[in-house]
């Protein structure tokens, strides 16, 4: 394995990466915001308000999209 494959190899990783991580972090980033807004306009400050919708969040994305990222995966995966 040539140092040139190896540098392709580590960017297309790191792509896919970036590619399957990033609906949960913008879906968390949006839900966090939006919660702490809400927190912030109530003045209640209790951790389970942020946990929890941050969740629901990351199990609809699971279910809205997973079929697509386990799909990109394995296509890395076998190429």
């Amino acid at each position: 394995m040539t140092p040139d494959s190896l540098l392709d190899l580590w960017r297309s990783a790191l792509t896919v990466v970036i590619e399957v991580s990033a609906p949960f972090l913008v879906v968390g980033l949006v839900v966090g915001l939006a919660i702490a807004v809400v927190q912030t306009a109530t003045q209640l400050q209790e951790s389970v308000l942020t946990f929890v919708p941050k969740l629901a969040a990351a199990l609809v994305v699971i279910a809205l999209a997973g079929h697509w990222m386990l799909d990109r995966l394995g296509r890395f995966t076998t190429a």
